[in-house]
C-alpha cells in the first residue's frame, strides 16, 4: 500500500461504486495510484482507519467527531484536508403542516416529533440540539419517532428524512426534521406539495463530509491527493460525471469550525460514549 494512496468510504448507495471507480481511472490518468475499500457503516470505517487499513476516509460529519474524538484521547490527530463545496454552511429546518397550529418551537411541547435515523446529524441530532438550547429537552416536552432508515450510515441514505417528511403529510408526526436541501427535494418530487408545509425552525449553519487524514498517513500521497483533487475543473467532461454524481461543482480545504453544533449533541445526548468505550478510548 505504500505507492497506492487508498480511500475508504461508506456504502451508502449503489452510486457509490461508478463514483469511485470513476475517480479511481481520473486519478491513475493523473499520474496517482489509487484504491479504495467500502464499508457498510461509519462505525467499522472509524475503526478501520486507526487500525491503519488505509490513508485517508470519507467521513460524514459525525465520522469526522468520531475520528477527532478517538484520536485526541489516544494523543493522536486527525485533519479534514478536503470537502466539497456543497458541504459548507448547510441548515436543518422542523417543518410542519401549512394548516399546523404550531408557530413557534414552544408550541412543540406535548407533540410528536418525526426525525431520520438515530445517527443522522442532519436529520436528528443538530435539529434535537437546536430545540434543546431553546429549552425544549426530547422525550420530555415531546415526543420523538426516529425512523431508522439504514443505522450506521449516518443519515446519507436520506430513507428516515423521506419517511418523516411522508408521516408529517400523513398526519402521524406534528413535524419532521430535515436538511434544507432535502426540504426542496420532497417538494420537487411531489412528496411535500407546494404550500402543504412551512418551516417553523432552522437551525444555523453547519458543515457536512470532509476527507480525514490521521497523522501518520504518507504526507507525499496526502498531498498529491489533495493537490489533485483540488485541480479537478467542472468545466472538464472526464469528471462532470462524477461531481455530477458527488454532488459538487469544485472541492475546497477542510475546514472543522462548522461541527460545533454537532458536537454539542454529541456531548448533550452522550451520544458517542458506547463508540468510544468501544475504541477502549472513553
Amino acid at each position: 500500500m505504500s505507492d497506492t494512496l487508498v480511500l475508504g468510504a461508506v456504502a451508502y448507495d449503489a452510486k457509490v461504486v461508478p463514483i469511485w471507480d470513476g475517480f479511481q481511472r481520473w486519478f491513475s490518468s493523473q499520474g496517482l495510484d489509487f484504491d479504495y475499500v467500502l464499508y457498510s457503516n461509519y462505525e467499522r470505517q472509524v475503526e478501520q482507519h486507526f487500525a491503519g487499513a488505509f490513508h485517508v476516509a470519507w467521513n460524514s460529519p459525525l465520522a469526522w467527531v468520531q475520528a477527532q474524538r478517538t484520536a485526541a484521547r489516544l494523543g493522536r490527530s486527525a485533519r479534514a484536508v478536503a470537502m466539497r463545496d456543497t458541504d459548507r454552511d448547510l441548515t436543518s429546518l422542523i417543518v410542519v403542516r401549512a394548516d399546523s397550529p404550531l408557530r413557534s418551537v414552544a408550541d412543540l411541547r406535548g407533540r410528536t416529533l418525526g426525525c431520520g435515523a438515530g445517527d443522522s446529524p442532519q436529520a436528528t441530532l443538530i435539529p434535537l440540539e437546536h430545540l434543546a438550547r431553546a429549552g425544549l429537552a426530547p422525550e420530555r416536552d415531546f415526543a420523538v419517532r426516529r425512523f431508522d432508515v439504514l443505522v450506521g450510515k449516518h443519515g446519507d441514505h436520506v430513507g428516515g428524512e423521506r419517511d418523516a417528511a411522508r408521516a408529517l403529510v400523513q398526519g402521524e408526526v406534528d413535524a419532521a426534521c430535515m436538511i434544507d436541501g432535502n426540504h426542496l427535494v420532497f417538494s420537487n418530487e411531489g412528496l411535500l406539495a407546494r404550500g402543504a408545509t412551512r418551516v417553523l425552525a432552522q437551525t444555523d449553519k453547519y458543515d457536512h463530509c470532509n476527507f480525514t487524514v490521521l497523522d501518520g498517513a504518507p504526507p507525499a500521497l496526502i498531498e498529491r491527493f489533495c493537490k489533485l483533487l483540488f485541480s479537478m475543473s467542472y468545466d472538464d467532461a472526464r469528471v462532470r460525471p462524477l461531481m455530477d454524481m458527488e454532488g459538487l461543482k469544485r472541492w475546497c480545504e477542510g475546514r472543522t469550525s462548522g461541527y460545533a453544533q454537532l458536537e454539542s449533541a454529541c456531548d448533550r445526548f452522550r451520544y458517542l460514549d458506547s463508540f468510544l468505550a468501544r475504541m477502549k478510548v472513553a
